[in-house]
């Protein structure tokens, strides 16, 4: 079960680092802002279905910071773009982000007790280095706008540390 969990990580893993590359046209301004909020947005759902499922003190404390983190950045997402008068776009990426999350917390709907906490808690260590990455190599480099790159950067910091926590709760349910 553990096996096919892991394989179905990486399919999503590699499928999100394509959706977050395709193209190859560097995104703009509008586009990055949605796809940062659209990357808050999943894991806040996904720690919200951890909180529901999950008994495991550990997960559920994981979870609930990052409702905490996320909900925190998006807001400061949408302030800047409201002062920035910047609409954010829907885009490829973000479509394909949230298709792929959908299918995930379905995937994960099905799993209960430790298989559901192992499950989601790799899939968060999967997701974090993903948004990680496409943050480095793709988004804040696209950024124009020095205030949204700024606001990239502190966002990456805060997935840097999302990404740590995710390991070391996957390393205590070994």
């Amino acid at each position: 079960m553990f096996v096919r969990v892991s394989a179905a990580i990486a399919a999503i893993c590699l499928f999100s680092g394509a959706a977050l590359a395709q193209g190859g046209a560097k995104p703009t301004d509008p586009q990055i802002a949605h796809i940062a909020y659209t990357a808050g947005e999943i894991d806040i759902k996904a720690a919200k279905q951890a909180l529901e499922k999950s008994h495991n003190k550990e997960v559920r404390q994981f979870a609930q910071d990052m409702v905490r983190d996320h909900s925190a950045v998006n807001k400061q997402a949408l302030a800047l773009v409201k002062k920035l008068k910047v609409t954010p776009e829907d885009n490829d990426t973000s479509r394909a982000l949230s298709k792929q999350a959908s299918e995930k917390r379905a995937e994960l709907g099905k799993l209960k007790g430790a298989a559901f906490d192992k499950a989601y808690v790799a899939n968060e260590v999967a997701y974090h280095k993903t948004v990680d990455n496409a943050l480095e190599t793709q988004l804040i480099p696209s950024a124009s706008n020095a205030e949204l790159k700024n606001l990239l950067q502190t966002g990456l910091k805060i997935f840097q540390g999302h990404e740590q926590h995710a390991e070391h709760v996957e390393a205590e349910l070994k």
